[in-house]
């Protein structure tokens, strides 16, 4: 294993600086020195796929599943994918789901970009009855003709009452759950300079949405999660991604603190955020030039003891306010956004 700097010195004396956790504990423990920073070939590709054009506005869907018409029924029809009692065949419903999940998808831009991502089959679309011929649908239907899934116009309440979400904006879908990538498979696949994500133990399904809201929007590359203890993909967080399950990379991890551990043994630093760190994300520096994988621990709780340990820094996001942290997607937000901004730095003018 390549030899590795020591991080620069810390900050003492400070605190309070927020990652959306409450956790008191000690600062971050050093490294014996920094691993050498992996050969760079421009800007990162998405692990396992890319961020290519191949994920939007346009793009034909990579499967298809046989024997599907396209028809736009009307309420009253049997529907495919509908079981005999009448509601939706959802995994999530059935206790099926032992993967990411994401079977039901609600919310416009959530189906849109669903349909316009094509990475998973989508068997079945209803709208509500109110919302024919709006203008608000029109592409989503488009859409779905175009990839010849069936839509069917059913009553409002009859659809609100098969959603899981407060607001399903008149919207549903039934589609194959979505793919997670084996951790190993995605080490096989890095290059260049990568950017990870992992997540500790967040459990509320708004916050893991809004998480990979962020990741998408900030070029993450992938996100690791835990398979037990910890919120998988929902449809809250499929609705509140607004579209991101599609495209961000998603790996399942047996044990979180194993997975860092291996993504050192192939020089990715890892960088914990919590409100109790003496270093502030802003000191980065030339780290986020390298293989990083940021670490965000459980609303309240923070990083796990085992988590922390494996952590090469630890850093807070300062808080000049009167409150003392942030809710876990908003530093997520922060802390994913400082690593992007970083990375498009220009290198400063030789003397």
């Amino acid at each position: 294993m390549p030899g590795r700097r020591t991080p620069g010195p810390s900050k003492g004396g400070r605190g309070g600086a927020g990652s959306g956790s409450g956790r008191s504990g000690g600062s971050s423990r050093p490294a014996s020195g920094r691993r050498a920073a992996p050969s760079r070939s421009g800007s990162a590709g998405r692990a396992g796929g890319g961020r290519g054009g191949s994920g939007r506005a346009g793009a034909q869907p990579r499967s298809r599943g046989a024997g599907r018409t396209g028809a736009i029924r009307r309420d009253g029809g049997e529907p495919v994918g509908r079981s005999s009692s009448g509601s939706l065949n959802t995994g999530a419903r059935a206790s099926k789901e032992h993967g990411l999940g994401g079977r039901q998808v609600e919310g416009r831009q959530a189906v849109r970009e669903l349909l316009i991502a094509g990475t998973r089959r989508t068997s079945e679309i209803w709208i509500a009855t109110e919302l024919e011929g709006d203008d608000g649908v029109a592409d989503i239907v488009a859409l779905a003709r175009s990839n010849r899934v069936p839509v069917q116009y059913v009553n409002g309440k009859r659809l609100d009452a098969q959603a899981r979400t407060d607001a399903p904006q008149g919207v549903l879908a039934q589609a194959a759950e979505v793919p997670e990538i084996e951790f190993e498979a995605l080490l096989r696949r890095q290059s260049g300079t990568p950017f990870y994500v992992a997540i500790d133990g967040v459990t509320d399904p708004g916050n893991l949405g809004a998480i990979l809201r962020s990741c998408d929007g900030a070029g993450v590359d992938a996100v690791v999660l835990p398979r037990h203890r910890a919120v998988h993909v929902t449809p809250t967080v499929a609705k509140s991604a607004a579209g991101a399950i599609e495209h961000v990379p998603m790996s399942l991890v047996g044990g979180l603190p194993t997975a860092l551990a291996r993504l050192k043994e192939v020089d990715v630093w890892i960088v914990g955020l919590d409100d109790a760190a003496d270093r502030d994300l802003f000191d980065l520096g030339d780290l986020a030039d390298q293989g990083v994988c940021l670490v965000l621990g459980a609303e309240g709780e923070g990083l796990s003891r085992l988590v922390r340990e494996r952590c090469d820094m630890v850093v807070a996001i300062p808080m000049l306010g009167r409150l003392s942290s942030l809710n876990v997607s908003a530093a997520a937000a922060l802390a994913t956004y400082e690593v992007a901004r970083a990375r498009r730095a220009e290198p400063a003018a030789p003397d």
